[in-house]
Formats: structure tokens, sequence, C-alpha cells
């Protein structure tokens, strides 16, 4: 004949400590959901009160004042080396998407929403920070926002 001893049931920190693992990897996967569904969905609205950077976790409205149009120029980040992020400092790094922060090689920190990195605008702010954007056409953008930014 065998005995048999339960174990004394585990009080309700254990319970309390599964459910904020469980809760916390639910906040993870809207996370995660929301940064791929973002990456395909931003958008960027010019008018002459600035640029909106829309759908995204780092989007923001940059005032017209702030942007330097006159010095925004179309990139391709292959052969222009110099503005290539090298460092992410609060950002997204996910290949074919970069959103946040970097610092680019020549130093500078910048604003990325880079998904093709032969369609990029860069524009410099008077803010201390440039922002780099793929854009589906990018000399129709800057056109706009320098006639957007002029007229004012």
């Amino acid at each position: 004949m065998n005995d048999v001893f339960r174990m004394v049931p585990a009080s309700g920190k254990a319970l309390w400590t599964l459910g904020g693992i469980a809760l916390l990897l639910v906040g993870l996967l809207f996370l995660f959901s929301y940064i791929a569904y973002s990456s395909r969905h931003v958008r960027f609205e010019v008018s002459s009160g600035g640029l909106s950077i829309i759908g995204d976790l780092y989007g923001r409205t940059i005032p017209a004042e702030s942007l330097m149009v006159g010095q925004a120029k179309r990139l391709n980040l292959a052969e222009s080396h110099e503005y290539q992020p090298r460092f992410r400092t609060n950002g997204i790094g996910l290949p074919g998407y970069r959103a946040g922060w970097f610092k680019l090689r020549n130093g500078d920190k910048a604003l990325l929403f880079v998904t093709d990195t032969t369609r990029v605008v860069y524009i410099p702010t008077t803010e201390g920070y440039s922002v780099l954007l793929s854009v589906v056409e990018p000399e129709a953008f800057l056109q706009t926002l320098l006639d957007a930014v002029s007229g004012r």
C-alpha cells in the first residue's frame, strides 16, 4: 500500500506572476502587430503648417518654420554614404523598415521612416535633426513641400 501526500497549494503570488507574464506577452503581440501594420501604412501629409508623419509610433508634426526646405533633397542611400543610418538610438530596425531615431554616418541625428533606400527624401530642420522619408514620388513630394512651406 502506498501513502499519498498532496503538496501545499501555491500562494496567489504564482498566479499573479503568470497573469502578469501573460499580459506582457499579449501587449507585445499588439505592439508587434502595430509595428507590422505601420511599416506598410505610414503617410506623410504636407500643408502650409508643416509636415505631419502619421501612422507610426514615432510620428509627429514638424512645423513649417522648422523645415529647411531649401536644403531638402532626394537621396539614394546606396550612393550617399554619409546619410546612411549607422546607429539606432531609439527606433525600429527591421530588414526593409527603419523608423525612429538614428545617428547617420556623418554624425547627424535623424528621424527615419525608410523602407526603400533608393527613394529617400532628406529634410534638415532647425531643431537639430534631419528627417529621412521613403516616398513613392520623391520629386513630387519635394515640390509640394517647397510650394506649401514657401506659400505660407
